[in-house]
């Protein structure tokens, strides 16, 4: 059964410490996404498109991670993508 884990957040921008929390799940499950949040509620120095494309540029080399962006519930994005697991950074 194929894993994939969802990564929520608003990555403004993308760290390393957002990225090496990806690594270390790139080696745990079989698909990682990483899902760039739209938030109306907050005024981003990126806006969603940049966001996903840094994002994408970060993560480029490592197998098994993808990045989309959404402007739903966290639940219809986890619903969507079949995610069984849904990753959490600590700061």
């Amino acid at each position: 059964m194929k894993v994939v884990a969802l990564y929520p957040g608003t990555f403004d921008p993308i760290t390393n410490g957002h990225t090496d929390l990806v690594r270390r799940a790139a080696r745990l499950f079989d698909e990682v996404i990483i899902a760039v949040a739209a938030n109306p509620q907050k005024q981003p120095l990126f806006d969603l498109a940049e966001r996903v494309q840094l994002a994408r540029a970060v993560t480029a080399d490592i197998k098994g991670v993808s990045v989309t962006g959404f402007d739903n519930l966290l639940v219809d994005c986890v619903r969507q993508h079949q995610a069984k697991v849904i990753l959490r950074g600590l700061r």
